[in-house]
Formats: C-alpha cells, structure tokens, sequence
C-alpha cells in the first residue's frame, strides 16, 4: 500500500512539474536606448513592445504560453549593448526585438547567433546588419542601401540645378546612410559640392554653416540623428542660409521639432509608410492616444515585430530560434504593417521608403 501510495505522488509530482513548465512564461526581451540622447526611440520600442504582449497574453499567449517582457537599455553604446544581448541570453529570451542603433544591433547580434536567440529589429537600417549570412537575424523596417538612393533620386528629380552637400555624424548608421545618398546621387549625374563629416554630441556648428555658405549649398543631406540634424538646421536659419536639410528615419520623431522650432519647416526625411494612417489601426492608434502617447515612427513597428514572431512560433509549433528562424522566412504575417514576410537575409518584404515633410510641428507626407 505504501508502494502505491509513493508511485501516486510520484505520478502526482511529475504531472504538477509538467503543468508548471507548461505554463512558465516564454521572455520576449526589448532592447533599444531607454536612456541618452536617443531615448525617445528607445521608450518607442518599449511602448510598442508592452502593448503587443499584452495583446498577445489576453488571447491566450503563445503556445499556451504567456509572454513575459524583459528590457534592457543600451544608450545606443556597443558595448553596453553587448552586455544587454548577455543578459538576456541568460534569461533564456526566446526573442530580443531590437536594437534600435545599427552600431549596437550589429555586434549584439553575434551574441544572440551564438545562442540561438532570434532578434528582429524594429529600426536598425544599417546593410551590415542582415548581410553577414547569420540565420537568427531579421527586420522589419528598410535598409539604408533603398533609403539613401530613395533620397537621391527625389533630390535629382524635385531639385534640379540646385547645389548639394553631404553631411554625417561619423556613426555606423549615420555615414552608412550618407554613403548610400552619396553613390546613388552620383550615379544619377549630380556631384556634391561638399563631404563633410561632424563629431555628435557638440552643441556648436558654426564652423560647418560657414562652410556651407561658402559653397552656396541648397540642399544639405544629413546622414544622422535628430539632435544634431535639428541644431544644424536652427543654426543654417540662424545665420541667414535657405538651404533645405534632408534627412533619413532618424529624424521622424517630434522631439526634432522640439530642437528646431520653426527653423525646421521645410525640412524633408525618408520612412516606410505611417502605420498610423491604416483604418485597420484606428483602435490601437486611439489606445495610445489616450494613454496621451502618439504612437509615432518605430511604436508599431515594434508591435509588429512581435507580432510576427509569435505568430512565426505558432507555425513551428516552437519557440526553439532555429524552428522559429525557418518559420519567419518561409511565411507571411498579419501585423499593423500590413501583410509582411522575410526574405533569405531576414529584410522585411514591405512597401519600401516615402518621403515626408516638417510642417507646423508634425510631419506629413511629401507632395
């Protein structure tokens, strides 16, 4: 009887182990810079990423799973986000959306290829990125080798005649973009009149306006983030020059408005279409609306991107990054985005770059 007895609970204890484990959360890890001058990208991806789990959890969780969300902050810095990249591998993350910086996406995703850890990232554009043949690597916004000759072409084809200069920060993304503008404008016959590159992070660019002036330039693309595009420009008004500064991704967000007041009318910038605008988005739009947060450029891009893993691990019936990795490529998914998929690098297959303008303080589509 005693015999039996410890056979029952023995029975009884491995089921209630196999129910716990069953039931244990699967860690969905969200990785951008929540701290430093970027931060407002980072709070996009955390705003995008909270809400997409909470949708998920309240249909039921993936694979019978709830989802629980994990964050890392990694300033845009490499190596902290490295260290981000680290921690989450030992909290076994079964994805890491993110990072937002290619100069810290490109090296955190060595990380998760050595674990096996899926990473998709909401905003990092960076060709390097997708290009090194690692199978856990995905995105769902575009890559700088379509952003920079989207621009280029709209600069030959709406600015004829008018003089160009090229202007970076010097940052993986930043002079990567600025390349890519550079190759495909002079491609299409048009020569900048000057390549110029600037440290990020200073506060005065005199010495850069100067030098535009000196070379009557009317078009000035920038290759870098909205704090140094927004000062370049107040101080291009500032010291009487009309040139027009175009711009990549980095600059849709309203704190570039913040920075420039309305020195920045005018100013141009390439992005994927405004998910904001799709009926079909209405009722998420309005939840965050009233949180009073505008879900602005990389918040649905975020939420679609966990929505395509979740989904993706569903069709492999696996949260393992191998069958899940595999899922993703040969698929295609139901997000805010639209209906989007993966090619063999893991590029989103999407509608590719539009243009937008600065005005009033908002920025809307380019005419």
């Amino acid at each position: 009887m005693k015999r039996n007895t410890y056979v029952l609970l023995a029975a009884l204890a491995a089921s209630l182990v196999s129910i716990q484990t069953a039931r244990a959360d699967i860690v969905v890890g969200v990785a951008g810079p929540l701290t430093g001058s970027e931060a407002q990208f980072g709070e996009q991806f955390r705003q995008g990423a909270t809400k997409a789990v909470a949708d998920i959890n309240a249909k039921g969780g993936v694979l019978g799973q709830q989802l629980q969300l994990a964050q890392g902050d990694d300033a845009c810095d490499p190596k902290q986000a490295v260290s981000v990249a680290n921690d989450f591998v030992a909290k076994k993350a079964a994805v890491v959306v993110g990072h937002f910086c290619s100069s810290s996406s490109i090296p955190a995703s060595d990380v998760y290829a050595e674990a096996n850890v899926v990473q998709i990232s909401p905003g990092s554009t960076n060709p390097k990125y997708t290009d090194r043949g690692l199978t856990n690597v995905f995105r769902v916004c575009g890559r700088d080798d379509a952003q920079g000759p989207t621009a280029a072409k709209y600069v030959a084809e709406h600015f004829k005649g008018k003089t160009v200069a090229i202007v970076h920060d010097k940052s993986t993304y930043g002079k990567g973009l600025a390349d890519q503008f550079q190759t495909a404008l002079n491609g299409l016959g048009v020569k900048e009149v000057l390549y110029e590159a600037i440290t990020a992070g200073e506060k005065d660019y005199s010495p850069l306006v100067s030098k535009l002036k000196e070379v009557k330039a009317d078009i000035v693309y920038f290759g870098g983030y909205k704090t140094e595009g927004g000062l370049i420009v107040r101080q291009i008004r500032d010291q009487g020059l009309k040139a027009t500064l175009i711009g990549g991704d980095a600059l849709v967000t309203e704190e570039f408005w913040a920075i420039t007041g309305p020195a920045g009318e005018g100013t141009l910038m390439t992005f994927g279409p405004d998910a904001r605008l799709d009926p079909a988005n209405a009722t998420l739009v309005k939840y965050y609306r009233d949180q009073h947060y505008e879900p602005e450029a990389y918040t649905l891009y975020t939420y679609a991107a966990i929505q395509a893993w979740a989904q993706a691990a569903q069709k492999a019936g696996s949260v393992d990054g191998t069958k899940v990795a595999a899922a993703l490529r040969a698929n295609q998914f139901d997000s805010v985005l639209g209906k989007i998929g993966f090619d063999a690098k893991g590029d989103v297959t999407a509608p590719g770059y539009v243009f937008y303008v600065w005005k009033d303080g908002k920025y809307l589509y380019a005419q």
